[in-house]
Protein backbone atom coordinates (compact mmCIF):
# COMPACT_ATOMS: atom_id res chain seq x y z
CA UNK A 1 0.00 0.00 0.00
CA UNK A 2 1.33 3.43 -0.93
CA UNK A 3 2.21 5.66 2.02
CA UNK A 4 0.26 8.91 2.37
CA UNK A 5 1.42 11.34 5.03
CA UNK A 6 0.01 14.71 5.96
CA UNK A 7 0.60 17.97 7.76
CA UNK A 8 -2.50 19.71 9.06
CA UNK A 9 -1.73 23.09 10.65
CA UNK A 10 -4.28 25.49 12.10
CA UNK A 11 -4.02 28.94 10.43
CA UNK A 12 -4.81 30.80 13.65
CA UNK A 13 -1.43 32.50 13.84
CA UNK A 14 2.07 32.43 12.44
CA UNK A 15 3.89 29.10 12.66
CA UNK A 16 6.32 28.56 15.50
CA UNK A 17 9.30 26.24 15.38
CA UNK A 18 7.38 23.37 16.98
CA UNK A 19 4.91 23.40 14.09
CA UNK A 20 7.73 23.43 11.55
CA UNK A 21 9.40 20.53 13.35
CA UNK A 22 6.26 18.38 13.03
CA UNK A 23 5.91 19.34 9.37
CA UNK A 24 9.53 18.37 8.69
CA UNK A 25 9.24 14.96 10.30
CA UNK A 26 5.89 14.16 8.63
CA UNK A 27 7.36 15.19 5.27
CA UNK A 28 10.53 13.15 5.78
CA UNK A 29 8.55 10.07 6.74
CA UNK A 30 6.39 10.27 3.61
CA UNK A 31 9.22 11.11 1.25
CA UNK A 32 11.47 8.47 2.76
CA UNK A 33 8.83 5.85 1.91
CA UNK A 34 8.40 7.36 -1.59
CA UNK A 35 4.88 8.24 -0.58
CA UNK A 36 2.53 11.14 -1.13
CA UNK A 37 2.27 14.14 1.14
CA UNK A 38 -0.94 16.07 1.84
CA UNK A 39 -1.24 19.60 3.26
CA UNK A 40 -4.58 20.38 4.92
CA UNK A 41 -5.65 23.58 6.67
CA UNK A 42 -7.52 22.85 9.88
CA UNK A 43 -9.42 26.12 9.99
CA UNK A 44 -12.43 24.88 11.96
CA UNK A 45 -12.54 27.89 14.29
CA UNK A 46 -13.87 30.83 12.24
CA UNK A 47 -13.10 33.29 15.03
CA UNK A 48 -9.36 32.55 14.94
CA UNK A 49 -8.48 31.24 11.49
CA UNK A 50 -7.37 33.79 8.90
CA UNK A 51 -6.40 33.52 5.24
CA UNK A 52 -3.29 35.61 5.86
CA UNK A 53 -1.96 32.97 8.26
CA UNK A 54 -2.75 30.15 5.82
CA UNK A 55 -0.76 31.96 3.14
CA UNK A 56 2.11 32.48 5.60
CA UNK A 57 2.20 28.74 6.37
CA UNK A 58 2.58 27.95 2.67
CA UNK A 59 5.43 30.46 2.37
CA UNK A 60 7.17 29.08 5.47
CA UNK A 61 7.02 25.47 4.27
CA UNK A 62 8.33 26.29 0.80
CA UNK A 63 11.13 28.36 2.32
CA UNK A 64 12.12 25.35 4.42
CA UNK A 65 12.27 23.20 1.28
CA UNK A 66 9.11 21.16 1.90
CA UNK A 67 6.61 20.39 -0.86
CA UNK A 68 3.28 18.58 -1.09
CA UNK A 69 1.36 16.57 -3.66
CA UNK A 70 -2.10 17.70 -2.57
CA UNK A 71 -3.12 20.87 -0.82
CA UNK A 72 -5.15 24.08 -0.86
CA UNK A 73 -2.99 25.68 -3.54
CA UNK A 74 -2.36 22.66 -5.79
CA UNK A 75 -5.63 20.74 -5.50
CA UNK A 76 -5.93 16.97 -5.61
CA UNK A 77 -8.47 14.18 -5.52
CA UNK A 78 -9.20 14.47 -1.78
CA UNK A 79 -10.07 18.16 -1.72
CA UNK A 80 -11.09 20.68 -0.72
CA UNK A 81 -8.09 21.03 1.56
CA UNK A 82 -9.49 23.54 4.03
CA UNK A 83 -11.78 22.15 6.70
CA UNK A 84 -13.99 25.23 6.51
CA UNK A 85 -15.02 23.99 3.05
CA UNK A 86 -15.80 20.42 4.12
CA UNK A 87 -18.91 20.85 6.29
CA UNK A 88 -21.01 18.64 4.04
CA UNK A 89 -18.64 15.72 4.71
CA UNK A 90 -18.90 16.18 8.46
CA UNK A 91 -22.68 16.53 8.28
CA UNK A 92 -22.92 13.26 6.36
CA UNK A 93 -20.80 11.49 8.97
CA UNK A 94 -22.86 12.94 11.80
CA UNK A 95 -26.08 11.47 10.39
CA UNK A 96 -24.53 7.99 10.68
CA UNK A 97 -23.90 8.31 14.42
CA UNK A 98 -26.18 8.16 17.46
CA UNK A 99 -26.10 11.72 18.79
CA UNK A 100 -28.06 14.08 21.03
CA UNK A 101 -28.23 17.86 21.62
CA UNK A 102 -26.54 19.21 24.73
CA UNK A 103 -26.90 22.67 26.28
CA UNK A 104 -24.60 22.14 29.28
CA UNK A 105 -21.97 24.85 29.73
CA UNK A 106 -18.34 24.08 30.50
CA UNK A 107 -18.73 25.66 33.91
CA UNK A 108 -21.76 23.52 34.71
CA UNK A 109 -19.88 20.39 33.75
CA UNK A 110 -16.80 21.45 35.68
CA UNK A 111 -18.86 22.16 38.81
CA UNK A 112 -21.09 19.10 38.53
CA UNK A 113 -20.68 16.82 41.51
CA UNK A 114 -21.94 13.93 39.40
CA UNK A 115 -19.22 14.31 36.78
CA UNK A 116 -16.66 11.52 37.32
CA UNK A 117 -13.05 12.12 36.40
CA UNK A 118 -11.14 9.70 34.21
CA UNK A 119 -8.26 10.92 32.02
CA UNK A 120 -10.30 14.16 31.98
CA UNK A 121 -13.67 15.27 33.39
CA UNK A 122 -16.20 12.75 32.11
CA UNK A 123 -19.48 14.02 30.71
CA UNK A 124 -22.14 12.83 33.20
CA UNK A 125 -24.87 12.32 30.60
CA UNK A 126 -27.04 15.24 31.71
CA UNK A 127 -28.72 16.05 28.38
CA UNK A 128 -28.62 12.46 27.19
CA UNK A 129 -31.28 11.65 29.78
CA UNK A 130 -33.38 14.82 29.71
CA UNK A 131 -34.51 17.48 27.26
CA UNK A 132 -31.93 20.23 26.62
CA UNK A 133 -32.74 23.82 27.57
CA UNK A 134 -34.66 25.68 24.88
CA UNK A 135 -33.07 29.04 25.74
CA UNK A 136 -29.53 28.00 24.81
CA UNK A 137 -27.81 26.91 21.60
CA UNK A 138 -27.06 23.21 21.63
CA UNK A 139 -23.87 21.31 20.94
CA UNK A 140 -24.07 17.82 19.44
CA UNK A 141 -22.61 14.94 21.45
CA UNK A 142 -22.01 11.35 20.40
CA UNK A 143 -23.61 8.60 22.45
CA UNK A 144 -20.28 6.83 22.81
CA UNK A 145 -20.87 3.07 22.81
CA UNK A 146 -19.27 0.99 25.59
CA UNK A 147 -16.14 -1.00 24.94
CA UNK A 148 -12.39 -0.48 24.87
CA UNK A 149 -10.91 1.62 22.11
CA UNK A 150 -7.27 0.76 21.49
CA UNK A 151 -4.88 3.12 19.77
CA UNK A 152 -1.45 1.95 18.62
CA UNK A 153 1.64 4.08 18.18
CA UNK A 154 4.86 3.13 16.41
CA UNK A 155 6.92 3.98 19.51
CA UNK A 156 4.50 4.44 22.41
CA UNK A 157 2.79 1.08 22.06
CA UNK A 158 -0.93 0.77 22.83
CA UNK A 159 -3.31 3.03 24.74
CA UNK A 160 -6.76 1.71 25.64
CA UNK A 161 -9.74 3.69 26.90
CA UNK A 162 -13.32 2.77 27.57
CA UNK A 163 -14.56 5.90 25.86
CA UNK A 164 -18.05 5.73 27.38
CA UNK A 165 -16.81 5.63 30.98
CA UNK A 166 -13.41 7.34 30.86
CA UNK A 167 -14.29 10.20 28.51
CA UNK A 168 -18.05 10.16 28.09
CA UNK A 169 -20.28 11.39 25.27
CA UNK A 170 -17.92 13.87 23.64
CA UNK A 171 -18.80 16.83 21.44
CA UNK A 172 -18.83 16.44 17.64
CA UNK A 173 -20.26 19.87 16.88
CA UNK A 174 -20.01 22.88 19.16
CA UNK A 175 -22.93 25.02 20.22
CA UNK A 176 -21.71 27.82 17.92
CA UNK A 177 -21.92 25.46 14.94
CA UNK A 178 -18.20 24.81 14.57
CA UNK A 179 -17.20 21.19 13.98
CA UNK A 180 -15.13 19.45 16.63
CA UNK A 181 -11.59 18.41 15.79
CA UNK A 182 -12.26 14.78 16.75
CA UNK A 183 -14.85 14.28 14.01
CA UNK A 184 -13.21 16.42 11.35
CA UNK A 185 -9.78 14.79 11.61
CA UNK A 186 -11.27 11.29 11.36
CA UNK A 187 -13.39 12.12 8.33
CA UNK A 188 -10.63 14.02 6.54
CA UNK A 189 -7.80 11.54 7.08
CA UNK A 190 -9.98 8.78 5.63
CA UNK A 191 -11.23 10.88 2.70
CA UNK A 192 -7.69 11.94 1.79
CA UNK A 193 -6.31 8.42 2.02
CA UNK A 194 -3.91 9.24 4.86
CA UNK A 195 -2.09 6.09 6.02
CA UNK A 196 0.46 7.61 8.40
CA UNK A 197 -0.04 10.40 10.94
CA UNK A 198 2.88 12.17 12.60
CA UNK A 199 1.96 14.66 15.33
CA UNK A 200 2.88 15.85 18.80
CA UNK A 201 2.40 13.51 21.74
CA UNK A 202 0.09 16.05 23.40
CA UNK A 203 -2.58 14.53 21.10
CA UNK A 204 -1.83 10.93 22.10
CA UNK A 205 -4.55 10.66 24.77
CA UNK A 206 -7.23 11.78 22.29
CA UNK A 207 -6.30 9.06 19.79
CA UNK A 208 -8.45 6.24 21.25
CA UNK A 209 -11.64 8.28 20.80
CA UNK A 210 -10.65 8.91 17.18
CA UNK A 211 -10.11 5.17 16.71
CA UNK A 212 -13.56 4.59 18.25
CA UNK A 213 -15.11 7.02 15.76
CA UNK A 214 -13.26 5.41 12.88
CA UNK A 215 -14.74 2.07 13.82
CA UNK A 216 -18.24 3.47 14.18
CA UNK A 217 -18.03 5.09 10.74
CA UNK A 218 -16.37 2.11 9.07
CA UNK A 219 -13.21 4.09 8.30
CA UNK A 220 -9.61 2.83 8.30
CA UNK A 221 -7.23 3.64 11.13
CA UNK A 222 -3.88 5.12 10.04
CA UNK A 223 -0.54 4.33 11.65
CA UNK A 224 0.35 6.87 14.31
CA UNK A 225 3.67 8.30 15.42
CA UNK A 226 3.39 10.77 18.29
CA UNK A 227 6.61 12.64 18.97
CA UNK A 228 7.85 14.59 22.00
CA UNK A 229 7.21 18.31 21.88
CA UNK A 230 9.98 20.79 21.25
CA UNK A 231 11.33 22.08 24.56
CA UNK A 232 13.02 25.24 25.70
CA UNK A 233 16.49 25.26 27.31
CA UNK A 234 14.87 24.71 30.73
CA UNK A 235 13.17 21.50 29.62
CA UNK A 236 9.64 22.90 29.49
CA UNK A 237 7.52 23.25 26.35
CA UNK A 238 9.07 25.80 24.01
CA UNK A 239 7.14 29.07 24.10
CA UNK A 240 7.49 32.78 23.47
CA UNK A 241 8.88 33.30 26.96
CA UNK A 242 11.96 31.37 25.82
CA UNK A 243 12.44 33.86 23.00
CA UNK A 244 11.34 31.32 20.41
CA UNK A 245 10.98 33.09 17.06
CA UNK A 246 8.23 32.41 14.56
CA UNK A 247 9.31 30.76 11.32
CA UNK A 248 8.18 33.79 9.33
CA UNK A 249 10.29 36.07 11.55
CA UNK A 250 13.38 33.99 10.80
CA UNK A 251 12.58 34.03 7.11
CA UNK A 252 12.03 37.79 7.11
CA UNK A 253 15.28 38.33 9.05
CA UNK A 254 17.29 36.58 6.35
CA UNK A 255 18.19 33.47 8.36
CA UNK A 256 19.21 30.61 6.09
CA UNK A 257 16.53 27.89 5.96
CA UNK A 258 19.28 25.27 6.13
CA UNK A 259 20.18 26.53 9.61
CA UNK A 260 16.59 26.10 10.77
CA UNK A 261 16.40 22.60 9.29
CA UNK A 262 19.65 21.64 11.04
CA UNK A 263 18.37 22.83 14.43
CA UNK A 264 15.06 20.99 14.01
CA UNK A 265 16.74 17.83 12.70
CA UNK A 266 19.09 17.84 15.69
CA UNK A 267 16.09 17.76 18.05
CA UNK A 268 15.04 14.47 16.41
CA UNK A 269 18.52 12.97 16.53
CA UNK A 270 18.83 13.08 12.74
CA UNK A 271 22.09 15.05 12.76
CA UNK A 272 24.83 15.67 15.29
CA UNK A 273 25.65 18.97 17.05
CA UNK A 274 28.45 19.63 14.57
CA UNK A 275 25.97 20.01 11.68
CA UNK A 276 25.03 23.66 11.34
CA UNK A 277 23.37 23.67 7.93
CA UNK A 278 21.48 20.97 6.05
CA UNK A 279 18.82 20.80 3.36
CA UNK A 280 15.58 18.96 4.08
CA UNK A 281 16.09 16.81 0.98
CA UNK A 282 19.42 15.58 2.39
CA UNK A 283 17.59 14.02 5.35
CA UNK A 284 15.15 11.91 3.33
CA UNK A 285 15.56 8.30 4.44
CA UNK A 286 17.21 9.25 7.74
CA UNK A 287 14.15 9.05 10.02
CA UNK A 288 14.50 6.48 12.80
CA UNK A 289 11.44 6.50 15.13
CA UNK A 290 13.41 4.70 17.84
CA UNK A 291 15.98 7.50 17.94
CA UNK A 292 13.42 10.32 18.10
CA UNK A 293 12.24 9.66 21.65
CA UNK A 294 15.79 9.47 23.01
CA UNK A 295 16.97 12.64 21.26
CA UNK A 296 17.42 15.91 23.14
CA UNK A 297 14.34 17.92 22.15
CA UNK A 298 15.56 21.09 23.87
CA UNK A 299 16.15 24.04 21.60
CA UNK A 300 18.15 27.15 22.39
CA UNK A 301 16.65 29.98 20.29
CA UNK A 302 20.07 31.67 20.46
CA UNK A 303 21.26 29.04 17.96
CA UNK A 304 19.19 30.85 15.33
CA UNK A 305 19.97 34.40 16.38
Amino acid sequence: MAIVGRYAPSPSGRQHLGNARTALLAWLQARGARGRFVLRMEDLDPSRSQAIYAACILDDLRWLGLDWDEGPDVGGGGGPYAQSERSDRYEAALTRLDTFPCTCTRRELRDSASAPHGIEPVYPGTCRHQAPRADRPAATRWCAPPGRAVADDVQLGSLAHDVATEIGDFVLRRADGAWAYQLAVVVDDAAMGVTDVVRGDDLWTSTPRQVWLQGALGLPTPRYLHVPLLLGPDGTKLSKRHGAPEVAALREAGVEPERVIAVLARSFGLVGPEVRRVRATSLVGAVDPARIRSADARLDPAALA
